[in-house]
Parts: structure tokens; C-alpha cells; sequence
């Protein structure tokens, strides 16, 4: 059986969806003949917030578990000083000192082996030292685990993959010096990779614009068949229409557009009974802010949830009628996996709407290109028949107006999804095994 030592800086119990894709690759690579030891940081989740990722690990030792999947190596983490500084006093204080400390250990990390997220690199070291394996793959962001990779093929004279879940130096938010920075070092650490893979042709395309590409191979995120199948018997909720969203929301989102189309929904004379529901979003208090100043009457329709584990949070999307999904264009996003694995209708916003097309060419970090889709997610709901494309803000009242009359007939909202057992994440497990063999 070949092995193969994963670099996952997320990985669960942390809540993140970046954690989702090499978590699946732990979980199914031994059925395609490959071992994975995965080395990933100690994560405890105490705060149920953004907090839980700068937050110090209980012990100072490295844990290690063994099972029948593979190897989880769990090196300790212990916060810098910015993020100590920000645990004990919240993020309003002192902010000068953080910020300079944080930028200090995002230049150095690239220079030396220091840092937070170094201890993921210390473990591997020691691992490597006693231990064969074939390949060894590290999964971005963060991307100085690329670093780490490169320098521990170098010294095993094994060969590494690189995957990208998102472009590297593409993103427009970051600052114009750090691209420059971030592409020296990204062209560096790529130079002696022997495979790349990521999630679309389209950010491959982005990611080739700064770097001459090796050998690339798409895997695209999925959905968990085994969590997807444990909660395929919950029943949509029949006493309220439940709408979910789940994840983060970018300033592109036409978030304000939809609250308002939801407002207008909940003046119905009908008095239409239910509930929109976020879930682990990033701005909650943006969100609630939002609803109480602006859309008063949807008080007690609004409901803003921390973050829950995948397994958890599928059991509570399972009773939802309809999920909610803003357009991501170039890129498909991940939440749209599970709403298609859960078989729940999809609700998109929006397709083609004027408001939304400002706030996209305000903030959209990524620039399109000619050749590849800008509707991704589009396409795959016209694929596996699993939502609803609205076009604008004056189509979706009319839409809410048809789910809920769906919905008091019929007491839950159908979903005749097809064809979408190609997006289970074993089947790129598969994927990403066959690769790994022809590198062996």
C-alpha cells in the first residue's frame, strides 16, 4: 500500500470547510490503496467562533491516533503574541501592536521555520525521520504549508503535491506588495513540485498565471456520502417553511437585496409562517444588525447559529425545506455540495441581477476569464435538477410566494436532484489515490 503524509493546517474538530477536503482524503484513501498520515495542529473548540483558530492547544505534546483510516499526527499549538493579546482583550484593543506583530510572522514564516502554524512542519520533520512514505501532499490556504512541503521533498528526495483550494496571489483584497511577495515565494516553493491538483479549471487557469503549471489535475470538493447517508432519513420540517444558509457571506452577496424580498414575503396577508436560519456565518453580528435596524418585522423569522460540526450541522440542515445559496460566479464555493447531497431544494440568488452585478464589480476578488464558466454553480443546479435559479430581486417574492404554496399543499418542498453521486467526496478520494500511485 502506498502512504502518503497529508499537511492540513484545518482539519476537525475545527469547524471549517477547508478541513472538509483532506478529512474526506483520511477517511478514503485506504479503500483505493493508499495510507494517508495526515499532520495537521491541535484544535480544541472552546469559543464556537473565529477565536477557536488562534486559540492555545490543552497539551504541549504531540498526540498521535491511530485507526483503521490511517494516522492523525496533532502537533501542539501555541498562539502568538498578537493573537494571546487578542484572546485576553478582544479584538478592539490594542490593535497597532497586533496588527505589527501579526505582519511580522507573515513575512518571517516565508524566511525561517518560525510561527504558529510552524509546529505543523516539526512534526512532519519528525515523523519523516524514522518513516517512509511516497508522496507527500499539502493543502492551501494556509500556503506556507507549501513551504514545509517543498523543503521536506527536498530532504527526502520525495516527490510532494500541491493542492490549492483557492488561488494563491490572484486574491485582490490583498495588498499590492504582498501579491509581489507571495508570488516570489509562491514560484519558489512550486519550482520542485511534481503534481498540483485543485478544485476547478478555473482556478487553475488563475493559479497558471503567475507560475509555469506541473502536471494538474482537478479534484472537486464534494459532499460526505457517509454523513450525507446518516441523516438521509430526517424528515423536512411540515409546521414551518425553514430556510438555511450556511457559511460565510462575502460583500459581493446581495445579502440586503434577499432580506428585503424576505421582508416583503413576510407582509403577505397570509401571514406565511417560517424561518430563515444562518448558520456558522462569519458576520453574525453584521447580519443581526442588519434585520433589527432595517427589517424589524423579520425578528422573529431570523435566526443566527454558531458554528456546528458537518455532522451536526447536516442533521439540522436535513429538517430545512429550502437552502439558500448567493452566486460565487467564477467559483462553485463548497456549502453547494451538501445542499445537493442532502436533496433539499436550492434556492439561488441571483443569476443576473442589477444591485448584485454592482457589488460584484465592487468586490469580487477574482477576475474572470474568457473560455471558462462564470456560472458554476448554475450549471450544476440545471445538471442535477436540485434548485431554483432566480434572476433578480423582483423575481424572488413571486418564488417565495410559490415555495409557500407548495409547502401548505404538500407540507414539504420536493427535490428531484439526479446525477449526483459524481460529487461525493470518496469519488475524489479515488481521484486523488490514482494520482498518488502513478507518482510512487
Amino acid at each position: 500500500m502506498n502512504r502518503l503524509l497529508i499537511l492540513a493546517y484545518d482539519f476537525p474538530p475545527y469547524v471549517s470547510v477547508g478541513g472538509l477536503r483532506p478529512f474526506a482524503w483520511y477517511k478514503y484513501l485506504k479503500e483505493y490503496g493508499v495510507e494517508p498520515i495526515v499532520v495537521t495542529r491541535q484544535w480544541e473548540n472552546k469559543y464556537g467562533s473565529e477565536l477557536d483558530y488562534i486559540a492555545p492547544s490543552e497539551s504541549s505534546d504531540t498526540i498521535v491516533e491511530k485507526t483503521d483510516c490511517g494516522t492523525i499526527i496533532r502537533t501542539p499549538y501555541k498562539p502568538n503574541l498578537a493573537n494571546r493579546i487578542m484572546l485576553k482583550y478582544g479584538n478592539t484593543k490594542f490593535v497597532l501592536l497586533r496588527k505589527l506583530v501579526s505582519a511580522f510572522y507573515e513575512f518571517a514564516q516565508f524566511l525561517f521555520f518560525v510561527g504558529p502554524k510552524s509546529g505543523l512542519y516539526s512534526g512532519a520533520k519528525k515523523y519523516l525521520k524514522d518513516n517512509h512514505v511516497d508522496a507527500i501532499l499539502a493543502t492551501g490556504e494556509p500556503f506556507i504549508l507549501f513551504k514545509y512541503a517543498s523543503a521536506l521533498s527536498k530532504r527526502h528526495n520525495t516527490p510532494w503535491i500541491a493542492d490549492y483550494r483557492d488561488p494563491w496571489v490572484q486574491n485582490a483584497n490583498r495588498s499590492q506588495f504582498m501579491g509581489r511577495w507571495n508570488a516570489f515565494f509562491e514560484r519558489r516553493f512550486m519550482a520542485n513540485a511534481a503534481a498540483m491538483t485543485t478544485v476547478s479549471d478555473f482556478f487553475k487557469k488563475k493559479i497558471g498565471e503567475n507560475i509555469p503549471l506541473p502536471t494538474t489535475y482537478i479534484i472537486p470538493n464534494g459532499y460526505n456520502p457517509d454523513a450525507i447517508r446518516a441523516v438521509e432519513n430526517i424528515k423536512q420540517s411540515d409546521d414551518c417553511l425553514r430556510f438555511a444558509f450556511v457559511g460565510t457571506i462575502y460583500n459581493w452577496h446581495p445579502l440586503e437585496s434577499v432580506l428585503r424580498c424576505f421582508s416583503e414575503f413576510s407582509k403577505n396577508p397570509i401571514a406565511p409562517k417560517f424561518e430563515l436560519n444562518f448558520y456558522g456565518v462569519n458576520n453574525a453580528e453584521e447580519v443581526g444588525k442588519l434585520v433589527n435596524v432595517k427589517f424589524a418585522n423579520l425578528k422573529s423569522h431570523v435566526s443566527i447559529y454558531g458554528r456546528i460540526p458537518n455532522n451536526e450541522l447536516l442533521k439540522t440542515l436535513a429538517k430545512h425545506n429550502v437552502m439558500l445559496l448567493f452566486n460565487y460566479y467564477s467559483f462553485m464555493g463548497t456549502k453547494i455540495y451538501d445542499y445537493v447531497g442532502l436533496k433539499r431544494q436550492i434556492l439561488f440568488c441571483y443569476s443576473d441581477d442589477a444591485d448584485a452585478l454592482k457589488l460584484k464589480k465592487r468586490y469580487y476578488p477574482l477576475d474572470e476569464l474568457s473560455g471558462i464558466s462564470n456560472h458554476l454553480q448554475e450549471d450544476l443546479i440545471r445538471e442535477t435538477n436540485s434548485g431554483v435559479i432566480v434572476k433578480d430581486s423582483s423575481q424572488l417574492p413571486s418564488v417565495l410566494n410559490d415555495l409557500y404554496a407548495e409547502f401548505q399543499q404538500n407540507g414539504f418542498i420536493t427535490c428531484n436532484s439526479q446525477n449526483i453521486e459524481q460529487y461525493s467526496r470518496r469519488h475524489g478520494a479515488k481521484m486523488l489515490a490514482d494520482i498518488v500511485k502513478n507518482l510512487a
